[in-house]
Protein backbone atom coordinates (compact mmCIF):
# COMPACT_ATOMS: atom_id res chain seq x y z
CA UNK A 1 0.00 0.00 0.00
CA UNK A 2 1.45 3.08 -1.00
CA UNK A 3 0.39 6.90 0.84
CA UNK A 4 0.90 10.29 -1.07
CA UNK A 5 2.36 12.80 1.00
CA UNK A 6 -0.16 16.11 0.31
CA UNK A 7 2.14 19.00 1.44
CA UNK A 8 2.40 22.14 -1.37
CA UNK A 9 5.51 21.24 -4.07
CA UNK A 10 6.03 17.99 -2.37
CA UNK A 11 5.35 14.01 -3.57
CA UNK A 12 6.72 11.50 -1.57
CA UNK A 13 6.17 7.97 -0.98
CA UNK A 14 5.56 5.79 2.14
CA UNK A 15 5.52 2.21 2.10
CA UNK A 16 3.63 0.34 4.84
CA UNK A 17 4.91 -3.34 5.59
CA UNK A 18 2.50 -5.38 7.87
CA UNK A 19 3.62 -7.76 9.30
CA UNK A 20 2.84 -11.25 8.24
CA UNK A 21 1.12 -13.20 10.54
CA UNK A 22 2.07 -16.63 12.20
CA UNK A 23 0.29 -19.17 9.28
CA UNK A 24 2.30 -16.91 6.88
CA UNK A 25 5.71 -17.32 8.34
CA UNK A 26 4.87 -20.92 8.96
CA UNK A 27 3.95 -21.27 4.74
CA UNK A 28 6.93 -19.25 3.79
CA UNK A 29 9.53 -21.42 5.96
CA UNK A 30 7.44 -25.38 4.90
CA UNK A 31 7.94 -23.70 1.39
CA UNK A 32 11.41 -23.10 1.52
CA UNK A 33 11.80 -26.72 3.53
CA UNK A 34 10.45 -28.33 1.01
CA UNK A 35 11.86 -26.49 -2.17
CA UNK A 36 15.32 -27.39 -0.39
CA UNK A 37 14.43 -30.75 0.35
CA UNK A 38 13.14 -31.06 -2.42
CA UNK A 39 9.97 -32.81 -1.16
CA UNK A 40 6.22 -31.93 -0.93
CA UNK A 41 5.50 -29.33 1.53
CA UNK A 42 2.53 -32.09 2.91
CA UNK A 43 6.04 -33.99 3.99
CA UNK A 44 7.41 -31.08 6.64
CA UNK A 45 5.81 -31.21 9.85
CA UNK A 46 6.30 -28.92 11.93
CA UNK A 47 7.32 -29.95 15.30
CA UNK A 48 10.20 -32.09 13.28
CA UNK A 49 13.39 -30.58 14.76
CA UNK A 50 15.20 -28.79 11.65
CA UNK A 51 18.32 -31.33 12.19
CA UNK A 52 16.08 -34.28 11.40
CA UNK A 53 15.56 -32.94 7.84
CA UNK A 54 19.56 -33.12 7.32
CA UNK A 55 20.26 -29.20 7.62
CA UNK A 56 23.73 -28.45 7.43
CA UNK A 57 24.94 -25.18 9.10
CA UNK A 58 25.42 -23.88 6.01
CA UNK A 59 21.58 -24.49 5.05
CA UNK A 60 20.26 -23.08 8.47
CA UNK A 61 22.63 -19.62 7.97
CA UNK A 62 20.79 -19.44 4.16
CA UNK A 63 17.32 -20.41 5.34
CA UNK A 64 17.89 -17.87 8.03
CA UNK A 65 19.50 -15.76 5.79
CA UNK A 66 16.44 -15.66 2.89
CA UNK A 67 13.83 -15.19 5.69
CA UNK A 68 15.73 -11.58 7.26
CA UNK A 69 15.16 -10.90 3.37
CA UNK A 70 11.51 -11.79 3.23
CA UNK A 71 10.36 -10.46 6.45
CA UNK A 72 13.10 -7.18 6.42
CA UNK A 73 14.66 -7.16 9.64
CA UNK A 74 17.80 -8.66 11.10
CA UNK A 75 17.91 -12.15 11.97
CA UNK A 76 20.61 -13.76 14.25
CA UNK A 77 22.43 -16.56 11.97
CA UNK A 78 21.96 -19.09 14.80
CA UNK A 79 17.94 -18.31 15.04
CA UNK A 80 17.29 -22.11 13.91
CA UNK A 81 19.20 -23.50 16.76
CA UNK A 82 17.74 -21.45 19.40
CA UNK A 83 14.55 -22.50 17.86
CA UNK A 84 14.72 -25.91 16.28
CA UNK A 85 11.02 -26.35 14.90
CA UNK A 86 9.13 -24.59 12.52
CA UNK A 87 6.92 -23.97 15.32
CA UNK A 88 9.13 -22.70 17.96
CA UNK A 89 10.57 -20.29 15.10
CA UNK A 90 7.14 -18.99 13.86
CA UNK A 91 6.01 -18.53 17.41
CA UNK A 92 9.27 -16.26 18.51
CA UNK A 93 9.39 -14.40 14.82
CA UNK A 94 5.47 -13.62 15.71
CA UNK A 95 6.73 -12.37 19.09
CA UNK A 96 9.55 -10.38 17.97
CA UNK A 97 8.02 -8.81 14.95
CA UNK A 98 4.58 -7.80 17.35
CA UNK A 99 7.76 -6.12 20.19
CA UNK A 100 9.40 -4.54 17.00
CA UNK A 101 5.88 -2.74 16.20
Amino acid sequence: MTMQNLELNTTSTVVIKQIPTAAEIQAWVVLYLADLLEVDSDEIEVTIPFDRYGLDSSAAVGLTGDLEDWLGCELDPTLLYDYPTVEALVKHLVSELKTAK
